[in-house]
């Protein structure tokens, strides 16, 4: 993404079949993935709806974050859940034994503030960000950042470019919308997660940016 005078490679270098970006994913986590697979399971947590493992991660205070979830529990890519699912966390999660089944939903980005819900899934993240982006001004339609999104990451917000020059730089392009860290930490909206990963997060960050760049996400139609 945003890095100027980036040579962007082709679409089957960068993704590498069907899900090997997020494959370049977990290498990156490969310490922790190694960690939480010989660690001793202790806790579960039951999974409510709009959860993901980005969040989970953050509530329970994992160690090793949402890599060590997906070991334990031999999930894979698209890691899809499903409300009532039963994970085991890894040992040493602190806050499992406070979340209960019936407890309240826990912020994340299925939900904003108020009782408006979205789905977990691309359809829901795209409205749930528009929604941020009318209150913060920002300008974009649902047809501008879903073209982009699935020609940057086809849809997988768990995508990393580990290729390009971004990468090289030590900053690769994360995410639905393949936003660098600095980007990203720069056109951050409050109100969203600072996890970059984390699909509304990427992609109102991204839209702000374009914003500011190209006057709205409705204008790139290209590398940016």
């Amino acid at each position: 993404m945003p890095l100027h005078a980036r040579k962007r490679p082709s679409r089957a270098r960068r993704l590498i079949a069907a899900g090997a970006v997020t494959v370049g994913a977990t290498l990156v986590s490969t310490a922790a993935l190694g960690t939480a697979q010989a660690a001793t399971a202790a806790n579960t947590y039951t999974v409510q709806r709009g959860d993901h493992l980005a969040s989970i991660a953050r509530a329970q205070h994992v160690p090793g974050g949402w890599p060590a979830i997906a070991a334990v529990n031999h999930l894979t890519s698209p890691y899809s859940l499903q409300p009532g699912q039963v994970l085991t966390l890894p040992k040493g999660s602190t806050a499992a034994a406070k979340k209960k089944a019936t407890a309240p939903k826990a912020a994340s980005t299925a939900t904003t503030s108020g009782s408006q819900a979205y789905t977990n899934d691309l359809d829901g993240w795209i409205k749930h960000s528009l929604a941020i982006m009318a209150k913060n001004g920002i300008p974009g339609s649902y047809d501008g950042i879903h073209r982009n999104v699935m020609r940057e990451s086809s849809g997988n917000p768990k995508a990393i470019n580990l290729w390009d020059s971004n990468a090289a730089a030590g900053h690769p392009s994360i995410g639905l919308l393949q936003v660098i860290q600095p980007t990203f930490t720069a056109y951050h909206v409050p109100g969203t997660s600072s996890d970059i990963y984390d699909p509304v997060a990427n992609i109102t960050a991204a839209c702000n940016y374009a914003y500011h760049r190209y006057g709205s996400i409705d204008n790139v139609n290209g590398p940016y």
